[in-house]
């Protein structure tokens, strides 16, 4: 189900790679991904035009990045999700994260079809701050 289990995923899962993260430090995707990294999770640049962010480096596609992925926290266009999600599934991800305005459903089904939680239309930030205030 859609946007089920956010506390499990947020307390069982700590590598994320950050789709469409930018430089700037003005843009919604830099800010999300500077405060998980301060939350202690491990970031993980995924942006073709990048070669570092965040003291990270950066990686072209979810597919050349290596090792463990296990939450994909999408900042692209929504038309973007059904590539992005084979890539997760490929990539053996356990969560697809599409942040406030990302929503494809189509997308989302193929991803819980394949066993990955899907989040859609959530900041994982606001949700991740409202667990830690608990």
């Amino acid at each position: 189900m859609v946007n089920q289990n956010i506390e499990k995923i947020l307390t069982s899962y700590k590598t994320i790679a950050v789709v469409g993260l930018s430089a700037d430090a003005g843009k919604a995707s830099h800010e999300v991904a500077s405060y998980l990294q301060k939350a202690g999770y491990r970031i993980v640049p995924v942006n073709p035009v990048l070669k570092e962010v965040l003291g990270e480096k950066c990686y072209p596609t979810l597919l050349d990045v290596p090792g463990e992925v296990e939450i994909v926290d999408v900042f692209r266009r929504s038309e973007f999700l059904p590539e992005i999600v084979e890539q997760a599934i490929a990539k053996g991800a356990k969560v697809v994260w599409m942040q406030e305005g990302v929503v494809h459903e189509a997308a989302a089904a193929r991803a819980e079809e394949a066993g990955l939680a899907v989040v859609m239309d959530r900041c994982l930030l606001k949700e991740h701050y409202k667990l830690a205030r608990r």
